[in-house]
């Protein structure tokens, strides 16, 4: 075992949220609209933006859903389980990017979006960059396990990694899971050894 196994890796804990495309953007808060900064995230070049959205179904709405920027190629909202049983959606448990999900509203100071996929629990991970894909004898899309250094003592199975040279080492889990664990931002986590099962089975 490397000393990279025993690096801590710092906690993201990731709130509802939503991605959204630039054609949904302009429907929902009109063409050309640009966010603005509320502060910035842990990844590079990633923010919260100070706008809103609510997301709404028959069953029920959560207003106040942070936009994530910059825009993407796809419309993406990201909620927990416990948000998922009050909007009466079922949602899959799946990594971010990946489709599924659907038949929520997006309701903006301009308009609507109906989402026909794209709402989803989204499946605890950890960015690294390719550096520390190395240090820690990783690759994109493994699954791995991890263990709480600080709050509760838990441990995290089923936690895919996500190599990019963009991203920096953080660890994400939902509201949901973080409460239950105890955790919060900046809080740590390490891996588990032996952990790694590689890629390809998501």
């Amino acid at each position: 075992m490397t000393q990279g196994y025993r690096r801590a890796i710092p906690v993201g804990v990731s709130a509802r949220h939503v991605h959204l495309s630039q054609k949904d953007a302009d429907i929902l808060f009109g063409p050309g609209y640009k966010f603005n900064v509320l502060y910035p995230l842990g990844q590079p070049g990633q923010y919260a933006a100070v706008e809103t959205v609510t997301a709404k179904t028959d069953v029920g709405e959560i207003p106040g859903i942070r936009i994530l920027g910059p825009v993407r190629g796809m419309t993406q909202l990201e909620i927990s389980l416990t948000d998922a049983r009050r909007l009466g959606v079922l949602v899959p448990v799946r990594i971010s990017a990946a489709g599924g999900g659907g038949g929520v509203t997006l309701v903006g100071p301009k308009g609507q979006v109906l989402m026909k996929e794209g709402a989803i629990a989204a499946m605890r991970h950890i960015h690294m960059s390719p550096l520390d894909a190395l240090d820690f004898d990783v690759t994109d899309g493994d699954m791995v396990k991890v263990r709480s250094v600080d709050g509760r003592t838990v441990v995290f199975e089923n936690v895919v990694v996500r190599v990019n040279p963009e991203y920096s080492l953080e660890f994400h889990v939902d509201t949901d899971e973080a409460n239950a664990s105890g955790l919060r931002n900046g809080d740590k986590v390490t891996l588990i050894h032996p952990f790694r099962v590689p890629g390809g089975n998501l």
